[in-house]
């Protein structure tokens, strides 16, 4: 009796996952941004939450520069960091 588990004879194809994986910025476009993180985490003793803005600057530039897929700054964790949208005509108060 063999041991031998059968699987398919169909080939494996390999995909990137759709997130944690980004291509690596050959041409420095971020590397200011970049510089300036990890300056930060080894001044915080890479504590993160200390460089919250730093990381927010970093990923939007590999966003603007297609080193990641756009995503919404709220989506990755920043929504505190978003500017308040401007008030709607709407929500403004109106004097009798």
């Amino acid at each position: 009796m063999s041991t031998a588990m059968n699987f398919s004879s169909k080939a494996f194809q390999p995909r990137p996952p759709e997130k944690g994986a980004f291509p690596l910025d050959h041409f420095g476009e971020c590397k200011v941004f970049k510089e300036k993180f990890m300056k930060c985490l080894r001044d915080n003793s890479f504590d993160n939450s200390q460089c919250r803005l730093q990381s927010k600057d970093y990923l939007e530039c590999r966003m603007d520069h297609q080193l990641m897929a756009k995503e919404p700054l709220e989506k990755l964790g920043f929504k505190d960091l978003m500017d308040p949208p401007p008030p709607s005509p709407a929500d403004k108060d109106t004097k009798p």
